[in-house]
């Protein structure tokens, strides 16, 4: 009877290590890829800049935040920037803090060439942010830079009518 008192102990005290064990690895794996805490800069941004090449320009910039790869305090979005001429350019961004690296593509096919920019963001509203961006973008004469600055437009709000 002793013996499978202490063979029950034995047991227990091994199946108690086994559950810490393992809710210490798993805890590791969920700390690995943890929630994103980090401000959501999603919106539709109107930008003013100015290009060492072409001048004074404005453009539309939307940022959308991916959540399912965002996490901890690092935040990646699709970016998008349209042209006054309804041409639209497509790249990522991402975000740790108030800090944003956005790119996106100038042009297609294998020989592409991209903007690559650094920007400070900061909220201007309880609702809103704006961000300064300063960007370089190559090409075969040694390239052009510029900055913008980007206010978030504010959301339309829809009413409801009643029937």
């Amino acid at each position: 009877m002793a013996l499978i008192k202490k063979h029950r102990e034995y047991c227990m005290k091994n199946m108690l290590l086994l559950t810490l064990v393992s809710g210490m690895f798993l805890s590791q794996i969920t700390e690995a890829k943890s929630k994103f805490r980090g401000a959501d800069y999603s919106g539709v941004y109107h930008c003013k800049g100015s290009n060492n090449k072409v001048g004074d320009y404005e453009v539309q910039a939307t940022l959308k935040l991916n959540r399912l790869i965002s996490h901890a305090n690092f935040g990646v979005y699709d970016f998008n920037t349209e042209t006054e001429n309804a041409f639209v350019y497509k790249g990522q961004a991402i975000a740790h803090g108030s800090k944003l690296a956005l790119t996106f593509n100038l042009s297609g096919g294998n020989a592409a060439e991209f903007s690559t920019g650094i920007a400070d963001v900061k909220r201007v509203s309880s609702t809103s942010w704006a961000y300064k961006n300063h960007y370089y973008e190559p090409d075969g004469n040694g390239g052009d830079y510029g900055s913008e600055y980007c206010v978030m437009k504010k959301i339309a709000k829809v009413s409801k009518k009643g029937k």
